[in-house]
């Protein structure tokens, strides 16, 4: 009964005048005319996991940047650089990836072959790599378009960039807690002018992953498995869980 109730609601306020939508959205509300939501086991103000599920399973925003990079896989190539690992390279490179290269913000990471902090980079040569896979790392530095403009400038001609960076997430580093802090949470909006600042002439693609479901299942912590695939794939664009980019640096005379 209460869902016919929606449905009616929803089918007056599109057809009726807005006069007649601004009293019946009152009307509605003071006689609570509006279905009851079970929280069920939602109703608790803890997350179910604080780890981002990864206690129960893949968490969800990692489900997204492997289909994101999956999508992507033909632009791992040639030259490659990865932020920590090269744990995605290895997964999506296919044979196609030449030089592997692993950069690391400090010393004593034994799989790193760079060391260096990309708001600092200078030692870094120009155009040296076909593709860098840049994952949830942006909202970790505070000075964000030095980064870009680093990446940039390390990329070769028609060099990619293969970008996620977090929408709606529960926060994950605290400085002094962790050995970084976390600053910021992108939007497909402020991605698209961050790459148009950073990337002069370059092309940009920007998107987003996620629905209100997965979205709210992401912030309490439950695994991707626990979601099936046809619901999470359905893209909201009012509900930004991933922003994925992919930046190619113009091949113009620099």
């Amino acid at each position: 009964m209460a869902c016919l109730q929606d449905w009616t609601f929803n089918l007056a306020k599109k057809i009726l005048p807005a006069g007649l939508r601004n009293w019946l959205v009152q009307k509605r509300r003071q006689f609570k005319l509006h279905s009851t939501i079970d929280f069920g086991d939602f109703a608790r103000t803890t997350p179910i996991s604080r780890v981002f599920g990864f206690d129960r399973g893949m968490a969800i925003d990692r489900y997204y940047i492997e289909k994101f990079l999956a999508a992507n896989s033909h632009h791992i190539q040639g030259r490659a650089l990865e932020m920590g690992d090269p744990f995605y390279i290895n997964k999506f490179g296919d044979g196609k990836v030449k030089q592997i290269d692993v950069m690391h913000v400090v010393e004593g990471n034994p799989e790193a072959t760079i060391i260096a902090d990309l708001t600092a980079a200078d030692h870094l040569p120009c155009d040296q790599f076909d593709c860098i896979i840049f994952t949830q790392s942006l909202q970790m530095i505070y000075d964000l378009k030095t980064a870009l403009r680093t990446l940039h400038r390390i990329l070769k001609p028609g060099g990619k960039l293969l970008m996620t960076s977090a929408g709606i997430s529960k926060i994950a580093r605290r400085l002094g807690k962790d050995d970084w802090g976390e600053y910021w949470h992108l939007t497909s909006q402020s991605a698209e002018a961050l790459i148009a600042e950073t990337f002069p002439g370059g092309e940009c693609e920007v998107a987003t992953m996620g629905n209100v479901l997965s979205a709210m299942c992401f912030l309490h912590g439950m695994a991707a498995a626990e979601l099936p695939s046809d619901k999470l794939d359905i893209c909201d664009p009012d509900f930004e869980v991933l922003i994925t980019v992919v930046a190619t640096k113009s091949t113009a005379t620099q």
